[in-house]
């Protein structure tokens, strides 16, 4: 086993004796800054470009979906604004933001196991590392996919800042929710990983990423409302476009779905991740 990181080792005072910190906070946020250092160096440090398959991933996702929309079927105007990139992107990056930190999440106690042997190191420092990190690496993949679009098509951008952050915040809320539960499914029912991955599958299509909910029959909207990605899109939507009401969209039921696996998976969690960590 490899020596844990600087920081996650006990203090000692002159006389060798060790010293637990002063303030909880302060250990806890020692702990998690540690931690997503070790993930930067680990993740994307020590692969060539690392840090540039973050942006390709997306920007070759909207990408196709351009190129599939506007050029192979045909497509004279997506169903809002002029631009198809812009249009994609609005959808797409929230998408992929929810499902990675979902993924990112989900693997928390695996990635960390050995260091989760340590008593200064807990399961929801882990938790929050992988949060805070793939939730700056999202945000950051949003304004140089959104401003280079805009650049690049001379697009003239009046972004609602403040719905757009919100939007950002909620899906990373939505995804760490789904992630915690998972974290704790993966671990005690292997199969559920593969089960998950399937399920998770025709979120992609009915998600609102190359349509709006308002184009939909009234039994398929029925049946998409109760998607909260659907709800991400549209808010975000709503932050790009300002002409894009997107009524539809309810903050109270993202929220309700956040809190409740978040807080189920954080229970289950704590009641038994000692003992998942011994199955595997």
């Amino acid at each position: 086993m490899t020596d844990p990181p600087q920081s996650l080792k006990p203090t000692r005072g002159p006389a060798g004796n060790a010293q637990a910190p002063s303030n909880g906070l302060f250990r806890m946020v020692r702990t998690v800054v540690a931690l997503i250092l070790r993930e930067i160096a680990t993740t994307y440090g020590r692969s060539p470009g690392g840090y540039i398959w973050a942006l390709a991933d997306p920007i070759l996702g909207v990408a196709l979906l351009t190129l599939v929309f506007q050029y192979a079927l045909g497509n004279t105007s997506p169903p809002i604004g002029s631009s198809f990139p812009l249009f994609y992107a609005s959808g797409y990056i929230p998408f992929v933001m929810y499902n990675d930190i979902n993924n990112k999440m989900a693997q928390s106690l695996r990635y960390s196991r050995p260091l989760l042997a340590y008593p200064a190191v807990t399961f929801i420092d882990a938790l929050i590392a992988r949060l805070i990190l793939n939730s700056m690496l999202h945000v950051v993949v949003f304004i140089v996919i959104v401003s280079g679009i805009a650049i690049i098509q001379g697009i003239p951008m009046v972004l609602d800042v403040s719905v757009v952050l919100h939007a950002l915040a909620l899906t990373a809320l939505l995804g760490a929710g789904i992630g915690t539960l998972n974290c704790f499914l993966v671990m005690r029912f292997p199969v559920w990983e593969r089960a998950w991955s399937i399920l998770n599958r025709p979120l992609f299509l009915m998600s609102g990423i190359f349509f709006t909910y308002e184009l939909m029959p009234k039994i398929v909207k029925d049946v998409l409302w109760w998607n909260p990605i659907l709800h991400l899109v549209g808010l975000m939507r709503h932050g790009i476009y300002g002409v894009y009401r997107a009524d539809y969209v309810s903050e109270g039921y993202i929220l309700t779905v956040s809190l409740i696996t978040i807080l189920s998976g954080l229970l289950l969690l704590w009641r038994r991740y000692r003992a998942l960590l011994e199955l595997h």
